[in-house]
């Protein structure tokens, strides 16, 4: 429910419980004065300036928070459908995510990174735009367009194609580079076209069937061109990515994250620590199919290889979700919706804990820490004269993490999307 029609200046949250994003336990209650899409003031108790002019909502019984942000989404792409990113026209696909968007924001993720959209044309890119110029409700974007990838790599969708549908290898092959001169070339048309973020295939994946989430698809070479090329027009760079060999030519070449990591030792997360760069381990869906491997009913209807993965991995993954733990590496959060009903993007909280992860972690995780990873630096954090991103959730997600599912209040750049409901008179 978005207040755009309201014409009061400021907004004044009180009886809240507010944790900033940094310190790791809520600070007590707060009363918040919010004006022009800015955090004015924080303190004990506010007094309403000009009441007329103000929009007073109590918060009472709720933990504040920033504004959660998900580091790792595919807006675009319809876990429920995955034929339509071949059938499905760039104008359907884009109208499809519309109502994602407004879910995402909803669930109060306020900023979002999309990395890879499944079609020739650079839709998220639109997509960004139009949330950015308020045409479009949903959180703030930040786009990688598609995923570079070596043909036969994760990024070729090819070997899902039948025999009758192998016309649409365009489709299929629509980021493939190989070589640096290609990689150069491909980069540079994906940032020509706007993105924010370059993604590529570091290594093969679970989802493809012609790789293998341990094998390398690009050489040392192939990635620190790839990198480099980015880094030469100012724009970061996010591998795919689960296996040590490739986590390690990944930080090698000068990433900014490791999107999975999840079979990385703690060798290769000791690596990614000293480095400084981040993780976005995307715990949720990859443990929980890992844990249901050997359940043929979860199954039923998936790709027969995929299964087979998961079940030659499963142990590696859950031991690995142990070391991410147990590790010092900076956690970002991100879910990898769109692979999984993005209504449903909230429980990699869950998942993070489950995995050994602390809630204030993985809060932070969430909030200040990816805003970091983002470069956002208005952002992630409840401070004064930062970004009025807020949300708001009955209970204490430090003692019951299943709160960040209960979210009820969202605040963007200081406008409301969604309030608490009234109980009936």
């Amino acid at each position: 429910m978005a207040e755009n029609g309201d014409t009061r200046s400021a907004t004044l949250l009180t009886g809240a419980v507010l944790w900033d994003g940094l310190t790791s336990a809520p600070a007590g209650v707060r009363d918040v004065l919010v004006r022009d899409g800015r955090l004015e003031r924080i303190a004990v108790r506010i007094a309403p300036p000009e009441p007329e002019r103000v929009r007073v909502v109590d918060l009472s019984g709720r933990t504040l928070c920033p504004g959660f942000i998900d580091c790792h989404t595919h807006v675009a792409i319809d876990a429920r459908s995955p034929a339509r990113a071949f059938t499905d026209s760039t104008a359907a696909k884009t109208l499809a995510a519309v109502p994602v968007l407004a879910t995402l924001l909803r669930n109060g993720f306020t900023t979002v990174r999309d990395l890879g959209c499944a079609d020739v044309s650079h839709h998220t890119i639109a997509l960004r735009d139009a949330v950015a110029s308020g045409a479009v409700a949903g959180p703030r974007m930040l786009v990688a367009p598609h995923i570079i990838s070596a043909r036969g790599g994760h990024g070729d969708g090819s070997g899902l194609l039948s025999d009758e549908m192998q016309g649409c290898r365009r489709l299929a092959e629509l980021a493939c580079a190989d070589g640096p001169d290609e990689i150069r070339r491909r980069v540079r048309e994906e940032i020509r076209a706007g993105a924010d973020w370059i993604k590529f295939a570091a290594t093969g994946g679970f989802s493809t069937p012609s790789d293998a989430p341990d094998q390398v698809t690009y050489s040392a070479e192939e990635m620190a061109v790839l990198v480099a090329t980015a880094r030469d027009l100012g724009v970061p760079v996010a591998p795919h990515c689960y296996g040590d060999e490739g986590v390690k030519r990944a930080v090698r070449a000068g990433v900014r994250s490791i999107e999975h990591g999840n079979l990385a030792s703690p060798e290769a997360l000791r690596m990614v620590e000293d480095a400084g760069v981040f993780l976005v381990p995307t715990q949720y869906t990859v443990t929980t199919h890992a844990r249901i491997a050997f359940d043929d009913d979860a199954w039923r209807g998936a790709p027969a290889f995929k299964q087979r993965k998961y079940q030659r991995y499963r142990r590696a993954i859950l031991d690995s979700a142990e070391h991410v733990a147990a590790s010092g590496v900076r956690i970002a959060f991100g879910s990898d919706c769109g692979m999984f009903p993005h209504e449903d993007n909230w429980r990699e909280f869950t998942a993070m804990v489950a995995n050994g992860i602390t809630p204030e972690r993985a809060l932070k995780a969430a909030t200040s820490t990816a805003a970091d990873l983002l470069g956002l630096p208005d952002t992630g954090v409840i401070a004064e004269g930062n970004r009025a991103d807020l949300v708001a959730m009955p209970g204490d997600p430090f003692t019951d993490i299943e709160a960040t599912g209960r979210v009820d209040f969202v605040m963007k750049a200081g406008t409301i999307h969604r309030l608490p409901e009234q109980p009936a008179a």
